[in-house]
């Protein structure tokens, strides 16, 4: 499984969920932090993952069960997208 953020350095939502996810990492929750404003192989890889799912960023993608958040949410969300439920 992969979990995946897709994120731009200066946006200010991506700034505000960086803790969540930082948290969860630390806990021991694999998230691959994907930088897309900066690095063209990352904003083309969220393009392709993408498909008019979000069309921004922040962008949350779970391989395994393809669910997906798009924008800010809650902590309690986060860690339901991250386990593979339904968000």
């Amino acid at each position: 499984m992969a979990l995946l953020e897709f994120y731009g350095a200066e946006c200010g939502h991506c700034l505000k969920m960086m803790p969540m996810i930082d948290r969860l990492i630390e806990e021991g929750i694999a998230i691959e932090k994907l930088e897309t404003w900066h690095n063209t192989q990352n904003a083309e890889r969220m393009e392709t993952i993408d498909r008019g799912l979000c069309g921004g960023v922040p962008f949350f993608y779970n391989t395994d069960s393809k669910q997906f958040i798009c924008g800010e949410t809650d902590e309690e969300t986060l860690r339901k997208w991250a386990n593979g439920e339904k968000v």
